[in-house]
């Protein structure tokens, strides 16, 4: 049976393929041939993402989906969960997930244990995706209070990126400001930001003209 091995990691500073030699190793034990590598570095919250889009373009009727844990996969709202599940079964994928033994079975189980484990598994997955969501939910929260916190106690405390931002919107600035014909790839570049960045900075500067 082959396999596509999805890997995530929230931030740039992450290794998202941190986990892609146990994926390996699991695929290996499992006979499995890995067929395709997806690895990227976005939230789970983002339903729409670069390389999980491609994996599903890619993988055929059968195929397997394996992830570390569901939270790898998902931290959707439970709509776009039901969204991207139906998009798996439609596609007639198998989604394993190796911190999930009862998904194990899906890559060799048929007949009537296969159909009672694959409902079994789908709902412990449901269960999964939504304490995934809610932890991410619990956790931006928590940011949110610790920073409130810090305000409320010293109203000239800000954020330690905040500095950062302002020197990157100061350096864009200037450069525009010598430059104006510059094109937004090569002003990027010369102040090691991204293109995104540079845009971002035109279109405030613009609103606040």
């Amino acid at each position: 049976m082959k396999a596509h091995l999805y890997l995530r990691a929230s931030t740039a500073d992450q290794d998202a393929n941190r986990a892609k030699a146990m994926l390996e190793a699991f695929a290996a034990e499992k006979g499995l041939t890995v067929i395709g590598t997806y690895s990227e570095n976005i939230s789970g919250t983002k339903l729409h993402r670069p390389e999980l889009s491609r994996l599903l373009d890619n993988a055929e009727s059968g195929d397997c989906i394996v992830c570390e844990s569901v939270d790898r996969l998902s931290r959707l709202s439970n709509a776009e969960w039901k969204s991207l599940k139906g998009t798996i079964q439609a596609k007639g994928l198998r989604l394993v997930v190796v911190d999930l033994p009862t998904s194990h079975q899906l890559v060799s189980d048929t007949g009537i244990t296969g159909a009672v484990m694959e409902v079994i598994n789908n709902m412990l997955l449901d269960l999964m995706a939504t304490m995934a969501r809610l932890d991410q939910e619990k956790r931006v929260e928590r940011i949110k209070q610790g920073i409130e916190n810090k305000k409320a106690a010293n109203p000239d405390w800000k954020p330690a990126g905040k500095g950062k931002n302002a020197a990157m919107r100061e350096k864009v600035t200037g450069i525009m400001a010598k430059h104006p014909t510059m094109t937004a790839d090569d002003v990027a570049k010369l102040a090691g930001c991204g293109v995104a960045t540079v845009y971002r900075i035109k279109k405030e500067l613009k609103a606040a003209s």
